[in-house]
């Protein structure tokens, strides 16, 4: 029977084809770490096992001409076996043999081909001509330009700086995750002229990148968010992310430059540079924070400055989010808006979509914060679950990706600022991050109960039966199926 489902397997040509498609679609088309992905696989059923496919119009056409491409195949490999029974070729039997049983392999190989020759004749040209001409179109616009950069928080600061001044100002901010050279061009050719403050959202993904997306779009105004371990497949080492992103204070001559103070891993990039302003749960620019209320969906806090005082109510999550609304107010402030105007944009701040966005699921609290994490979003995640009252506190995580040679020492640090939140339950997933993560809850010396899942997508989709009245559950980080 073990021999049958496994033959049964091979030939379950929509199976396959829907893998193949799904893993070109979650490395994003990128052939190198799509046939990384295809060769370990040994399993196609095993393939989506934390997502889906989406089925885009992209997709369903890839997916339905691989599963004629593939039949095709077979069809042709029976063919060439029925002729060598009928003639005797041996040729044309081992032949069919070979494509009954390589098939999908040769399909796997064949799609990317015209995915490939696309992106080079086609898609790569034609960004690259729009990206000169978005150069133009930064250089000519008038408004406040605020770059945006880190390892980590650049969406959600970019989300409140556009809700915050948009009280006052005519703001446009590039649109979601879209933080890379194309996307700006995009964003530059659908801007009307008018609007008084850009925000852009930098993206890293190698070196040189934060400089030629600020030669491109001539920032006024530039944000560094933090530094951790992320993307160090393409970087290599921490100090090299760092001096990319730090190359946007560089291009700003150290003006108009707020880095968060809160990060540790920017200290050796800021300790020579006296123009660069902080900011932090302290405040920023003259502006102190105090009398600060955290609860699992939101925030209350005062920010002084002399005899003004601000009485300020957010629906973001954690004392970390006080150091980037008091940059937001400082600056709305400094560009024009009135008191009124910035307490109701912070009034208006809610998280962004899995980055620290609490929902009620029956009669407790969730905590999404499962867009992809990094140490410190981990650092701040557990720091908030340890001053949040709760009847009991779950902390949920695959761990990490992308950490490289830090991989080990990055997930065991993880552990142990898992274990000294102090929740009652701990929920891994199993992946190749774990062992590490475990071994620092032992070295903290964990005493709550931990769990290990096999199967991540049967967890969160039943999650609502495993937490009870008061219960707290905090979710941090994503680990998409291309990764072991």
């Amino acid at each position: 029977m073990t021999f049958i489902r496994s033959m049964l397997a091979m030939y379950n040509v929509p199976q396959i084809a829907t893998g193949i498609v799904y893993m070109l679609q979650n490395t994003e088309y990128r052939i190198e770490p799509y046939l990384s992905w295809f060769w370990r696989t040994q399993d196609f059923s095993r393939v989506m096992y934390r997502r889906s496919l989406v089925p885009t119009k992209a997709a369903r056409l890839l997916r339905a001409a691989l599963i004629a491409g593939m039949c095709l195949e077979i069809l042709a490999g029976l063919l060439l076996i029925a002729l060598w029974k009928w003639h005797g070729l041996l040729a044309g039997d081992l032949f069919g043999l070979a494509l009954l049983v390589a098939y999908p392999l040769v399909w796997a190989h064949l799609v990317a081909v015209p995915i490939e020759l696309g992106r080079w004749f086609v898609v790569l040209p034609r960004q690259r001509r729009d990206i000169r001409r978005s150069r133009k179109l930064f250089a000519d616009h008038g408004a406040v330009k605020i770059a945006v950069a880190g390892s980590y928080g650049k969406t959600s600061m970019k989300e409140l700086l556009l809700t915050v001044l948009g009280e006052g100002k005519k703001v446009a901010a590039t649109p979601a995750n879209k933080n890379v050279a194309s996307s700006h061009a995009v964003f530059a050719r659908n801007l009307s002229g008018d609007e008084e403050v850009l925000i852009i959202e930098y993206g890293e993904g190698a070196p040189g990148d934060v400089l030629r997306f600020a030669r491109t779009t001539h920032p006024t105004h530039g944000i560094i968010t933090g530094l951790a371990p992320a993307h160090l497949d393409r970087y290599k080492t921490l100090e090299r992310a760092g001096e990319d992103i730090f190359s946007l204070a560089g291009y700003l001559h150290n003006k108009h430059v707020y880095y968060n103070a809160e990060s540790p891993a920017v200290e050796p990039f800021v300790v020579h540079q006296p123009d660069l302003e902080p900011y932090s749960a302290k405040g920023c620019l003259g502006w102190r924070a105090g009398k600060v209320q955290l609860r699992p969906n939101g925030i209350e806090f005062t920010l002084t400055k002399g005899k003004r005082s601000l009485a300020l109510k957010s629906g973001l999550l954690g004392r970390h989010q006080i150091g980037p609304i008091s940059l937001a107010v400082a600056l709305g402030l400094e560009l024009g808006l009135s008191e009124k105007q910035v307490k109701a944009g912070v009034a208006k701040t809610v998280p962004f979509e899995h980055r620290m966005q609490p929902y009620q699921l029956g009669s407790g609290w969730i905590i999404d914060d499962t867009y992809n994490g990094n140490i410190e979003g981990v650092r701040v995640g557990t720091s908030l679950l340890k001053e949040l009252e709760a009847e009991r506190k779950w902390y949920v995580t695959p761990g990490l990706v992308d950490q490289g040679k830090e991989t080990r020492k990055v997930h065991t640090e993880m552990g142990r600022l898992i274990a000294g939140a102090k929740p009652d339950i701990v929920v891994l997933m199993q992946n190749s991050a774990t062992k590490y993560i475990q071994a620092g809850l032992e070295e903290a010396k964990f005493k709550g109960e931990l769990r290990i899942e096999a199967q991540p997508l049967e967890f969160y989709t039943n999650l609502e039966q495993f937490i009870a009245r008061g219960d707290v559950v905090l979710m941090q980080n994503d680990w998409t199926d291309n990764y072991a």
